[in-house]
């Protein structure tokens, strides 16, 4: 083995023992198996790569590696493959309803950015088989690894039954709502954020962070009509999505797809590749991501086309305003990029709030940040030193 090879196993070995002790063990059968599950590298295709290692728990389970395109997109297990769509993160995304029409008669829930996934344990099958995630031929040589392992043998029999055993589809179903147990958890259904302590009446918001929830809840910015389920005001466990999905204009990310190797034809239809969808008009919607743990969850959008929060929230004025900065990306100093599905822009949504002036924004970004659950305000506040030096 070169000594690169073996420095970047070593690098690989620590990250994985970090992640392995992020997570407090469980007393319960069925989640302990299903947390061993989600951190063992061994089930992907070069035994160096686990659920983990796109979905961080120390960074509120998503991927914050470089990857080369500024945690864009991760990579596959492969070492170089790179999709098109963002990690999203997997906190709360045990409140995502199974993928159908909700009562507006409208598209609404499944996982991933396309709701083609009705269930966690559906969306826990396919990184096993996706050849430029984990990139295990089959779900036949997911069984075979797991079953490789004894313990993993014993504890499915145990809680399954042995009937779990009989066939690789079974004990496919099996290891998937095993991990699906794990992310029903508090370690990722927290609501214990500062907004959940002020619920509470354990916290008080500062005066900014209450501008920003009064600002939130109000029609004069229109964020409820996209992140509330309900929009009556201070709603204890809410998830901050409708869970709908709409076009709201977001550009290409060019750098990722320059790195990932699409061709120069591809548009990522969103909704439209999801199987149960037919309807060309849906092209270009993506499921309204939660807002919990927003600030620590960059880069932003399904393509991870914006890394900071504050060019996320700017974004919108872009609609509303015709000035030279708010037609501009700060990042990039350049106009924003055009929509890459234009067709089913949702302009009167994006049109139907106000601006938000430079106070509104600052107040509107506190109290998102005040979304973050305890375990990561750390990463808040870190990120809020950096950028001030």
């Amino acid at each position: 083995m070169s000594a690169h090879r073996a420095a970047r196993r070593h690098r690989l070995l620590i990250v994985l023992i970090t992640l392995w002790f992020t997570v407090p063990a469980s007393a319960d059968g069925l989640v302990e198996l299903g947390r061993q599950l989600f951190f063992d590298p061994d089930l992907s295709a070069n035994r160096n790569q686990s659920c983990a290692t796109c979905h961080n728990p120390a960074q509120a389970f998503t991927d914050n590696r470089d990857n080369g395109v500024h945690a864009a997109a991760s990579l596959g297990s492969d070492g170089h493959s790179l999709g098109n769509r963002n990690a999203p993160t997997i906190t709360y995304a045990a409140l995502i309803p199974a993928f159908g029409r909700d009562a507006s008669g409208v598209y609404a829930g499944g996982l991933f950015h396309d709701g083609r996934a009705a269930t966690l344990g559906a969306q826990a099958k396919e990184p096993f088989t996706n050849p430029i995630e984990m990139a295990l031929p089959d779900p036949a040589a997911v069984v075979e690894r797991v079953l490789g392992k004894g313990a993993y043998a014993a504890a499915l029999e145990e809680l399954f039954g042995p009937a779990a055993l009989r066939d690789s589809a079974t004990t496919f179903d099996a290891i998937t709502s095993a991990i699906a147990a794990f992310e029903n958890t508090p370690a990722f259904v927290a609501f214990d954020s500062r907004y959940d302590r002020y619920l509470r009446g354990e916290y008080r918001l500062n005066r900014e962070e209450e501008i920003g929830r009064m600002l939130f809840f109000s029609q004069v910015i229109n964020c409820h009509s996209c992140h509330l389920v309900d929009a009556r005001e201070n709603r204890a466990r809410e998830p901050f999505t409708s869970f709908r999905f709409h076009n709201i204009g977001i550009p290409v990310n060019d750098e990722l797809r320059r790195a990932s190797g699409a061709a120069p034809s591809y548009r990522d239809t969103g909704l439209l590749a999801n199987p149960r969808v037919s309807d060309a008009s849906e092209a270009g919607k993506f499921r309204v991501p939660t807002l919990r743990n927003v600030a620590v969850t960059a880069p932003y959008m399904h393509n991870g086309v914006f890394r900071e929060l504050e060019t996320a929230v700017r974004f919108y004025n872009r609609y509303t305003l015709t000035d030279a900065r708010s037609q501009t990306n700060p990042e990039t100093g350049e106009p924003w990029g055009a929509a890459e599905v234009p067709e089913s822009v949702d302009f009167a949504l994006l049109r139907a709030g106000q601006p938000m002036s430079e106070l509104q924004v600052r107040a509107v970004l506190a109290f998102l940040r005040a979304l973050t659950d305890r375990r990561y305000e750390h990463l808040v506040y870190e990120a809020t030193a950096t950028a001030a030096r």
